[in-house]
């Protein structure tokens, strides 16, 4: 009798730790898939299927329009017409290129964040999509940001240098002709 309860007491402790560490494997791994899970993709105005249609740099646009509001109706709130000021603002030629500035192309698949100064601790004040053509306007002293400006917009910000690629001419004809037969699908 005193063997079948040391036998017993024994197999007790066996499956105790057995228990324990079963749940602190269990555990573990729970933990490391948890950690380990990619975050969910973002989903940008360019993916949706109603805008598939359309370029890439379109969605940009809208969001520089609606940016610049803000500012046009602060400056003319006296006034009893804002609407038409910022319009006309929209429709202006755009800005002369400064001497050493540069058409250019985003190279970087997942598009550019614009900010509003050359750290990346800066506010955000846009984006940029893969393969949008903007215009390099200069880089700070150390040449790890570009100053660019959107092709067909007045925004202007800070994106990190190594993202863009410098487009010629022919290249420049070539992107447009592309995009007037994808316009016309």
């Amino acid at each position: 009798m005193m063997i079948v309860n040391i036998l017993k007491y024994t197999l007790g402790i066996l499956l105790a730790i057995a228990i324990l560490v079963g749940s602190g494997f269990a555990t573990a791994l729970y933990f490391i898939n948890r950690t380990s899970a990619p975050p969910a993709k973002p989903i940008f105005a360019n993916d949706s299927p109603s805008v598939k249609g359309q370029k890439p740099k379109a969605p940009v646009a809208k969001e520089t329009k609606s940016a610049s509001k803000p500012e046009a109706k602060s400056e003319a709130s006296p006034k009893a017409t804002p609407t038409p000021t910022t319009s006309a603002q929209a429709t202006e030629a755009p800005k002369p290129l400064p001497s050493g500035a540069y058409q250019a192309r985003v190279t970087w698949n997942r598009g550019l964040i614009l900010r509003v100064e050359p750290n990346q601790d800066a506010e955000r004040i846009g984006g940029v999509g893969f393969n949008s053509r903007v215009i390099v306007l200069q880089q700070n002293e150390d040449k790890s940001w570009q100053k660019i400006r959107l092709e067909n917009s007045e925004q202007e910000g800070w994106v990190k240098a190594g993202n863009t690629q410098k487009v010629d001419e022919e290249d420049l004809q070539q992107t447009e002709q592309t995009e007037q037969t994808d316009q016309q699908r």
